[in-house]
């Protein structure tokens, strides 16, 4: 049987999402930021890394190009990313969680899924676990986090968005179908924006429509996640929490003040990059056979080239060996490029790796 379908007991799941992380760090760490709009990342040719809640009723958003914040937000303040310093509050957090758990897997350095099927305090009910973690974080850090409480990650994740910020959100094994079926498909965990519109177009937008599609439909357009789609329609998630959740890839990446074209530029940045990214894979103690290469040309385009070795990559000059093959093999390049990232994949012993920020932008 497989072990994300067995599901012997019902389990008590809290989602735990901390409140615009990157900027409510910076905010806390610069009284003079508060009340403020701020974008973490962004400058001249970067893109918003992080926004805080003043920024968005302007439509600021994470991943939006800087240029498009700045002129929906003229009053944007961007902040240079810390990373060590939002390591460091994740680090805290993480310690709280440890309290009452082992069972916590990571997706990234400001959220995480908890199973206290079992807590170690003995407490028993999962939403008085979430109030006290919530209460926890904001005396030793300063910062507010949302909590979704309920049976399955599933809808755990779901919860935790429904009351930001600073939000507590709780759904029982009863609610847990009608809640689904309300929310809109491209909310669903593993309906990305392609499969969102292939839906619509089948007339199917909130869980309910989902729901109503008998089985033998799903998989005539869906294949081998129809089964996966038809049990999220009725809230039915056997998705364990994994404490070793490894991380995918590791790597950096640059975007330059002024789009580059010659290849000795070229080749100059993709050292600086492979430098930045080889620190990091050191840190986390990762071994990967992949090297790949990303290009984000002037117009936007973004290409990815990669090179799988039969053995782990041994060093960083090995890694920028691959590397710059993959780059000269794209010279000359046919416009400007904006930037260039390198990243290791196919790891294996990355249980210190980040799963959701594995590119360190620069």
């Amino acid at each position: 049987m497989n072990e994300d379908r067995a599901a012997p007991i019902l389990r008590k799941i809290i989602h735990v999402d901390m409140d615009a992380f990157y900027a409510s760090v910076e905010q806390r760490d610069n009284p003079a930021l508060k009340g403020k709009p701020i974008a973490v990342g962004g400058g001249h040719r970067g893109v918003v890394a992080a926004a805080s809640y003043e920024a968005r009723p302007y439509g600021v958003r994470s991943a939006m190009p800087s240029v498009t914040a700045k002129r929906l937000c003229p009053d944007l303040i961007f902040i240079k990313p810390r990373f060590e310093a939002y390591r460091t509050v994740s680090q805290q957090i993480r310690a709280i969680f440890a309290d009452y758990t082992p069972h916590v897997e990571p997706l990234s350095l400001d959220e995480a899924y908890l199973d206290v099927t079992e807590d170690l305090r003995g407490i028993g009910i999962a939403t008085s676990i979430a109030e006290e973690i919530r209460t926890r974080i904001r005396a030793e850090t300063g910062l507010t986090a949302s909590a979704g409480v309920s049976y399955n990650k599933f809808i755990a994740k779901l919860a935790s968005d429904q009351n930001k910020p600073d939000g507590l959100c709780v759904i029982t094994p009863r609610q847990g179908p009608a809640f689904v079926a309300l929310l809109p498909v491209k909310r669903f965990h593993g309906v990305g924006p392609k499969t969102a519109e292939r839906m619509a177009a089948l007339g199917i937008e909130t869980g309910a429509d989902l729901r109503d599609k008998p089985l033998d439909f799903l998989r005539a357009h869906f294949g081998n996640s129809a089964q996966y789609y038809h049990d999220l329609a009725r809230g039915i998630c056997h998705r364990v929490v994994r404490a070793d959740r490894p991380s995918k890839s590791i790597g950096a990446e640059r975007t330059f003040d002024v789009d580059l074209k010659d290849p000795a530029d070229l080749l100059t940045e993709l050292d600086r990059v492979s430098t930045y990214a080889w620190e990091r894979i050191e840190r986390s103690q990762a071994r990967g056979r992949t090297v790949t290469l990303k290009i984000k040309y002037q117009d936007f385009q973004i290409i990815t080239r990669a090179h799988s070795l039969n053995a782990p990559v041994a060093d960083r000059e090995q890694f920028l060996a691959a590397g710059v093959r993959l780059l000269r093999a794209l010279l000359p390049v046919p416009k400007g490029i904006r930037l260039l990232g390198l990243t290791l994949s196919k790891l294996e012993d990355s249980e210190q790796a980040d799963e959701r920020e594995p590119v360190l932008p620069l």
